[in-house]
């Protein structure tokens, strides 16, 4: 029995809706279509002076920190997560929650914090001075102002994205694998290099793309540490040059290393299979480490998230006391409160442009809805600075033109409408961060059982009521998380926000930015450290999530698979009663 038998007319309707994920996509797409149309325009000779003096160093720059920090971040992450997935170990426990506190800390403000410290005027060498009797110039220092240091904070930062994902396929392996080595004569460093590691490829290739993402699109530290790289380029031909065209073409070109990187691993894994040859799957079991080994383990645990967060925090801290100047004191409410409104404004509307587009897929998961939610998710593979250059374009001819039109026939100048406005600001975390809170959403809906859905439209629901009486409280968990992480990641967005905000408007990670730029650390401490505290939010979450994960018996699956058939009984015999 379908649901045409049951209610023709319903079912035939044309729904309205259908037509939503489309639009979105388009608007979504927007900022990379302006961009890429920008190609082949003339930029009045920049261009040309552009790729003659600074596009090499803009190209080996972005390609250095790709490689360095894509490199240092899958050692980090996937040996952390290997440590924690197969051994036991003191705090053991501890670490596999605090190993993603460094999500909490903007790469931006980390990089301060370490400039700071590890300056030639920090403490760090001020005290190696002391200590010895040296003067300045007498030793030899690693530059924290460099395409190393860079690296060294943005690895640090963003190893987690590989962590979490690697520890979760580590987990799912069925031990017979590593059981089959051992058997064979592998050690335990062969196990993993030739097994393991093999098997977690995909996952490991997922968090990898996530962290080049992050990379490419990074600002505040490639700009501070004085690194050239195309986000710098792009706002020096924006701000510095005025030069809308030079910095669009700049952007296609970031626009381009970002997806030749994604269509690379895609394609070099397309003809290798992941998956297990038999159904019999057996949870591996930890191995208990002592001594030595025990303390090596908690060591290597231990020291990505002292570097990556304990440290900046404590420094954070420390500064915070006392250093809050008058000038600080009376605007850091303001800049809360405009921090905290974007994003809340933006955290409603992402959750409910993801909850509509999660929702369309799954009424009717057709290859237009599908292709059309896949584009409408790729906003967060964008830098901001490419969705920010790709949406003020077109504002600013569109507001051009009703200027014009205003003054021939009404004798008036409207000025700039959209440009500069709040309403493009959010438009652009929206294109940014709708893919954190699709997917969210999207993950809670595949935990709801169809019949759910066949039972409720039985009874007489509407596509609307089946989501307000039916998914959202079932998925009530998964559109909070999604509102958060939308919440935290518009909090921390620093080059949309530097481009596309109102003149004289400024959020907290804005006021950070220009503090530190004016070698003004201590006054900006407070506004980064309410930032930091606010990422943490997060990874509570997270750790939550990972516990309940673990509490996750065979009692609970057998009682969800019960309650799926039970609800597809009840479904059968609705739609038989109603078919009567």
């Amino acid at each position: 029995m379908t649901l045409d038998a049951v209610g023709p007319r319903r079912a035939r309707r044309r729904d309205p809706w259908q037509l939503l994920p489309l639009l979105i996509a388009a608007l979504v797409a927007l900022p990379v279509i302006v961009v890429c149309s920008r190609v082949l325009f003339d930029a009045s000779g920049v261009w040309g002076h552009l790729a003659a003096t600074v596009l090499d160093d803009y190209i080996v720059n972005s390609l250095g920190l790709v490689l360095g920090v894509g490199l240092s971040t899958a050692l980090l992450g996937v040996g952390a997560a290997w440590l924690v997935a197969r051994y036991d170990f003191p705090l053991r426990g501890v670490m596999e929650w605090a190993l993603l506190l460094p999500l909490a800390a903007p790469a931006y403000i980390v990089g301060y914090v370490y400039t700071d410290l590890l300056d030639a005027f920090g403490p760090v060498q001020a005290g190696l001075r002391t200590l010895f009797g040296w003067d300045y110039g007498d030793y030899w220092f690693p530059r924290i102002r460099s395409i190393e240091g860079a690296v060294f904070v943005m690895s640090f930062v963003f190893y987690p994205y590989v962590y979490l994902l690697s520890r979760a396929a580590f987990i799912q392996q069925c031990s017979c694998l590593v059981e089959v080595s051992r058997t064979l004569g592998a050690g335990p460093w062969r196990t993993f290099r030739t097994v393991a590691l093999p098997a977690v490829r995909p996952a490991m290739a997922a968090g990898l793309a996530l962290v080049v993402m992050e990379t490419l699109a990074d600002y505040g530290t490639v700009a501070y540490f004085g690194v050239p790289t195309f986000t710098t380029g792009i706002y020096r031909a924006w701000f510095g040059m005025g030069e809308p065209a030079a910095a669009a073409q700049l952007s296609a070109v970031l626009l381009a290393f970002v997806l030749t990187v994604v269509v690379l691993e895609r394609l070099a894994r397309r003809a290798a299979k992941y998956h297990h040859t038999t159904k019999r799957y057996r949870a591996p079991a930890r191995v208990r480490l002592r001594g030595r080994r025990a303390a090596l383990a908690l060591a290597l645990c231990a020291l990505p998230v002292a570097v990556g967060f304990l440290i900046p925090t404590a420094v954070l801290v420390v500064l915070s006391f006392g250093s809050l100047d008058p000038i600080t004191s009376r605007v850091l409410p303001t800049l809360a409160w405009n921090s905290a409104t974007l994003a809340a404004v933006t955290a409603v509307l992402g959750v409910g442009l993801g909850l509509a587009l999660a929702y369309q897929e799954r009424l009717r998961p057709t290859r237009p809805v599908r292709g059309a939610v896949r584009i409408a998710a790729m906003g967060y593979a964008v830098p901001g600075s490419v969705i920010a250059v790709g949406i003020l374009l077109p504002l600013a001819a569109f507001d051009n033109a009703v200027n014009r039109l205003a003054e021939d026939m009404l004798g008036v100048s409207t000025g700039l409408i959209l440009t500069g406005s709040i309403a493009a600001l959010v438009f652009g975390y929206l294109v940014r961060f709708l893919a954190v809170s699709y997917n969210a959403v999207e993950a809670g809906l595949q935990q709801v059982p169809s019949s759910m859905d066949d039972v409720a439209r039985a009874l007489g629901q509407s596509p609307g009521g089946l989501v307000r009486r039916v998914h959202a409280p079932m998925i009530r968990g998964s559109l909070l998380t999604a509102g958060l992480l939308v919440f935290v990641d518009v909090l921390k967005e620093l080059p949309a926000t530097l481009i596309l905000r109102p003149f004289n408007f400024d959020t907290l990670a804005v006021w950070v930015y220009r503090l530190a730029q004016d070698e003004r650390l201590a006054e900006a401490s407070t506004a980064a450290l309410a930032i930091v505290l606010v990422g943490l939010l997060p990874i509570i979450v997270l750790s939550r999530a990972i516990s309940r994960a673990r509490e996750w018996d065979r009692g609970d699956k057998r009682r969800l698979r019960g309650l799926d058939k039970a609800a597809g009984a009840v479904g059968r015999q609705a739609s038989l009663g109603a078919g009567a």
